[in-house]
């Protein structure tokens, strides 16, 4: 129990309500490849509106609107909102949903361009001007004067919290911060009973200071889906090994070690300058009924549809080719939120 009373996060395989989509345009960084990232965003709409709604943030929702019709989308499970943002990382700029002592609660965090890399004004106060406009029901929300991304955490719906300590305890978030206080935070808002820290492991490219879910994934419980690199030759290797005897170290709630699933490690993306991109397949999203898995258009694709595919039973996992996401250093995971069941109704 925190001071707020009797919390929990609820795990991602949960039941869900909505997942939340924040559409690039021509004012953000998607501006000089918007021919190739919106045909993606269509796909992970169109995929998501198969099994449950999608709200969509967009400066322009005819445009939206008139893409999607196109592409097929479920358009009775479509929600649009006009709202102007900086960026897309719904991840990362949208609501964190606790149940609090029995009810739900939006938790919208303080955001800040992934420790001022980027301009996020508009994102910050995105899920405010959302809840405004009802797009989340009638659910209560209340602002927490703290940075936490939601890529920085994962949760079992139990009180367990995986993260990385180079992403919570960086200076650029919430200043000098110690991993005692940080967990505080999450004991306090989060309902967090155990967090698992992880050390080692980190993807060039990324911008988020080595979000957890690049490297590693609760997929229930007793079960962690995470990057593994083979190649003693890649400079991920060693950093890669390191953390995975890391989780092999971590026990369960019950004590028990947990069954690790490696993931496949995809081929060396590049964009027009030489920087490489973090392309990687723990950036799934789960929603009802299906995993949505991050391809990239290379012979490692198949191989990480089966193994995220058997990690959940009973749900479709289904590819979304995520190239024009990497050239902006994110993936799938990192455009979605999702809301639990009861949040949209």
């Amino acid at each position: 129990m925190s001071g707020h009373g009797i919390i929990r996060l609820p795990a991602e395989w949960e039941p869900q309500s909505a997942v939340q989509l924040t559409w690039p345009h021509a004012k953000s960084d998607w501006a000089g490849t918007l021919h190739d990232v919106e045909p993606c965003f269509d796909a992970i709409a169109v995929a998501i509106s198969r099994f449950e709604p999608v709200i969509i943030a967009c400066p322009n929702p005819e445009h939206v609107k008139a893409r999607l019709e196109r592409a097929g989308a479920e358009m009775e499970r479509v929600r649009l909102y006009q709202a102007e943002t900086n960026d897309t990382w719904a991840r990362d700029h949208g609501p964190i949903t606790v149940v609090r002592d029995g009810s739900l609660m939006l938790l919208d965090f303080a955001f800040n361009g992934w420790g001022g890399k980027f301009p996020a004004e508009l994102d910050d106060s995105l899920t405010t001007a959302l809840f405004a406009k009802k797009a989340f029901g009638d659910i209560a929300m209340e602002s927490v004067p703290v940075v936490l991304e939601g890529g920085s955490i994962e949760s079992d719906g139990h009180g367990t919290i995986l993260t990385t300590a180079s992403c919570l305890l960086n200076e650029n978030r919430n200043g000098k911060t110690t991993e005692s206080e940080a967990e505080f935070v999450l004991r306090e808002h989060l309902g967090a009973t155990r967090v698992l820290w992880l050390n080692h492991g980190h993807l060039d490219g990324d911008d988020t200071d080595g979000h957890i879910d690049t490297l590693a994934r609760l997929c229930d419980k007793n079960t962690i889906a995470y990057v593994a690199c083979d190649r003693w030759r890649d400079k991920h290797y060693r950093a890669l090994n390191e953390m995975e005897e890391e989780l092999k170290a971590m026990r369960t709630a019950k004590g028990a070690p947990y069954a690790l699933v490696p993931l496949p490690w995809p081929r060396a993306c590049y964009d027009s300058g030489k920087q490489r991109l973090p392309a990687t397949y723990a950036n799934f999203l789960i929603i009802n009924g299906a995993v949505l898995v991050p391809t990239y258009d290379e012979p490692a694709d198949a191989e990480a549809l089966e193994t995220i595919g058997a990690c959940f039973p009973g749900r479709e996992a289904i590819g979304i080719d995520c190239r024009p996401l990497i050239v902006q250093h994110g993936s799938l995971h990192c455009v979605t939120m999702q809301l639990p069941a009861g949040v949209v109704v």
